[in-house]
């Protein structure tokens, strides 16, 4: 399928989220068949889940095999299941430094895969049963920015050896001051922490949930340090996940943007295909890879 466009965004590259695949089981091999079919470049990789689950050598052979189809896996979504064992800001120390070693083994496993962007949660407590579970302000800004601190200068220091990027994601707000919904937030982070391989990944989908209609806020604060991006859709009420251009998010502004920046390089979309599912099809695929582009023309015209 051809993958070019007539303005700044030509070498802007779609590749799906792995998720995507993981409810249909795809193996390597199929899902290699279904981005040379539609046309995307290669896929986000995703810790603890499916294909990734290998052995350093079956990872390296995985790398090798994405890379023969002319296919990239240039992002890894690093470990982020368990709510408090993947909290890099956990005000436990034992539990925040058996995160960071956690961390740093899928760090080399994304490494072997041939990634070198690891986008990574700023923390990773969720709503439960729609109660309030954790607020910056509540905890103490100073003891959680703290924590994130000896977390990120622990793990930027590991990836020096790789040349290693990590790409912290601004998170959704849920009923509290989530670490990581707000612009504020993810500024303090960057400035307390500053390095050549820190960067952030914008996720819309969170930032529509965080900000409505100044949605767009997000991605100014953030743009001179994004290195990543999870383009998501949904209604602003939830984190739907469904294809960009099905939900409330303004995406001719955000492709304005882009467009002004001249960005290129790989833009994962953290979606399945809005068709039937969960095994979808490789025409779904390729109806979803259609969709993006034309959504692109559109915001552009």
């Amino acid at each position: 399928m051809e993958r070019k466009m007539e303005n700044n965004l030509k070498n802007l590259r779609f590749v799906p989220s792995y998720d995507g695949f993981l409810s249909g089981n795809k193996s390597a091999s199929e899902i290699i068949d279904i981005c040379k079919a539609s046309g995307f470049y290669g896929i986000e990789g995703m810790a603890e889940y499916g294909i990734f689950n290998g052995s350093m050598t079956e990872l390296t052979k995985l790398g090798e095999d994405f890379k023969q189809a002319g296919l990239s896996l240039d992002t890894f979504h690093l470990n982020w299941e368990h709510q408090e064992l993947d909290d890099m800001s956990n005000l436990y120390e034992c539990d925040r430094r058996r995160v960071v070693e956690k961390t740093k083994h899928w760090i080399e496993k994304a490494v072997a895969c041939g990634s070198s962007i690891g986008i990574m949660h700023p923390c990773n407590r969720r709503r439960w049963n729609g109660l309030l579970c954790y607020d910056v302000a509540i905890e103490g800004e100073d003891r959680i920015f703290g924590q994130v601190h000896k977390s990120l200068q622990d793990l930027l220091k590991f990836c020096e050896q790789f040349n290693f990027r990590i790409a912290v994601e601004n998170f959704v707000p849920y009923s509290g001051g989530m670490l990581g919904s707000t612009n504020e937030h993810m500024i303090r982070i960057y400035e307390e922490n500053k390095h050549p391989l820190l960067g952030f990944c914008l996720d819309t989908g969170h930032a529509l949930m965080s900000f409505g209609k100044n949605v767009m806020s997000a991605y100014y604060a953030m743009e001179k340090h994004i290195i990543a991006f999870h383009l998501a859709d949904n209604a602003g009420d939830r984190d739907s996940h469904i294809l960009p251009g099905h939900g409330n998010f303004p995406w001719g502004d955000f492709f304005k943007a882009l467009n002004k920046r001249g960005f290129s390089g790989n833009v994962c979309v953290e979606t399945p295909p809005f068709d039937i599912g969960p095994n979808y099809s490789t025409e779904a695929w390729c109806k979803m890879f259609k969709e993006l582009n034309e959504l692109v023309e559109k915001s552009l015209k």
